[in-house]
């Protein structure tokens, strides 16, 4: 008994008896517009005033209510209206106007039904509760028989009144049941007629993995600059606090180094945030060609020793390698920052066969740094990785004959 209750005059009954009553103010146009046709066709002056020629022009005005559901707005505002009155879950309706002919064939549908059940719904909600309000109160108030309400004369009959309470409130759980069955029908037909098409989904799956591309890239950005940035930082601090009485020097070009590695990675942070607010997914960034001698610069300042082979004109390569290979070696020194303190490690980045070789070695040495088996696995491998290959390269990293060796390889021909 409750449960038929909450379906008949719930929360949600009532949400979707107010969503009938739109579709029947929406209507309203269309029957006047339906009328026109049925007065001149029937010879009739006075169409309101038949409830058939009301229903002709009903019927008249729905197709009309179709062929102007065509417009690009009805579907977003009726899956608006259907998310908040219907209890319908969003995610199983569709956003945006409908673009194929099948998705505005099923908007067309779905109006139609909405404009139909509303209005038979709206006309039953405006003619049931006055006439069940007056079967209710008869029996109190006998002198209504005798107006011009012109009720029926079974009413005359002591049965008849005695019965008509029970027959008013059985009219006005009618209407109820009415409008929670048509409403509880549109519910469960809007996924059929306004969840998305197969290019809906196609449509947002692009959309969601072009903004994952780019939340990708800036994650990449933020790690390969921030994280080399700190761990120079960290390190060049330590070797100046070693040495600030003994190589008081080398401590000032420590603190030089942390002042320009900070002020540049604070300026590269700036322009990622910027990206994450404004939206634009161009993000500025230092490149091969013009960052490599100041980072090798830097990272020698935290007592990294470096021999670098540089064995290409980076100016020569396209912008997009020559970003990428700039944090590729970035994230290469980073992790010998990390991980070989104190040990030589060896650069080369040479080209050859329309390729991009870059390589950083550093000795295995378990008195300085951990096993490459037990080292914590971060973002930088995997973000080399992943850069490697949305340029068709590849990366590999590992021990090899007493050495951590990374290596990458990059095409340097194709779309720049």
């Amino acid at each position: 008994m409750r449960a038929s209750g909450r379906f008949l005059f719930g929360r949600r009954a009532r949400r979707r008896w107010i969503h009938l009553i739109l579709g029947g103010a929406l209507a309203m146009p269309y029957v006047l517009v339906g009328s026109v046709v049925v007065g001149p066709a029937t010879g009739s002056t006075d169409v309101f005033g038949s409830f058939t020629l009301q229903l002709l022009s009903f019927a008249a005005g729905l197709p009309l209510a179709a062929l102007t559901s065509l417009f690009p707005l009805t579907r977003p505002l009726e899956v608006a209206v259907v998310r908040s009155l219907c209890g319908v879950d969003g995610d199983r309706l569709a956003d945006g106007p409908a673009r194929t002919r099948s998705a505005k064939g099923r908007t067309a549908a779905w109006f139609t039904l909405h404009l139909g059940f509303g209005g038979v719904v709206a006309g039953m909600s405006l003619a049931v509760p006055p006439f069940a309000v007056v079967l209710i109160v008869l029996p109190a108030l006998a002198g209504l028989r005798d107006t011009r309400l012109e009720l029926p004369q079974a009413l005359d009959h002591a049965w008849a009144l005695a019965l008509s309470p029970v027959a008013g409130v059985a009219m006005l759980v009618a209407l109820a049941a009415c409008a929670a069955g048509s409403g509880a029908l549109l519910a469960r037909w809007a996924p059929a007629l306004l969840g998305p098409t197969t290019e809906d989904r196609l449509v947002a799956a692009e959309a969601r993995a072009a903004d994952l591309a780019v939340r990708n890239r800036l994650a990449r950005e933020l790690h390969d600059s921030v994280g080399h940035a700190l761990s120079a930082v960290t390190l060049q601090a330590s070797a100046a606090r070693r040495v600030l009485d003994t190589d008081p020097e080398f401590a000032r070009e420590a603190l030089a180094a942390i002042e320009e590695t900070t002020r540049r990675t604070v300026s590269e942070l700036d322009a990622v945030l910027g990206v994450l607010r404004d939206g634009d997914s161009t993000v500025p960034a230092p490149t091969l060609a013009a960052d490599l001698a100041g980072l090798l610069r830097r990272t020698r300042a935290g007592g990294l020793h470096i021999t670098d082979t540089i064995g290409v004109t980076p100016e020569t390569l396209p912008p997009v390698v020559s970003r990428e290979a700039y944090r590729i070696v970035q994230e290469g020194l980073t992790n010998a920052l990390k991980h070989a303190a104190g040990q030589p490690v060896t650069l080369r980045i040479e080209a050859a066969d329309e390729h991009l070789d870059i390589t950083v070695e550093n000795p295995l040495d378990s008195s300085a740094a951990p096993h490459p088996a037990k080292r914590p696995r971060g973002h930088g491998l995997p973000g080399m990785t992943d850069r490697a290959r949305l340029l068709g390269g590849t990366a590999q990293a590992g021990p090899v004959e007493g050495t951590w060796r990374l290596h990458v390889r990059l095409p340097t021909k194709g779309p720049a």
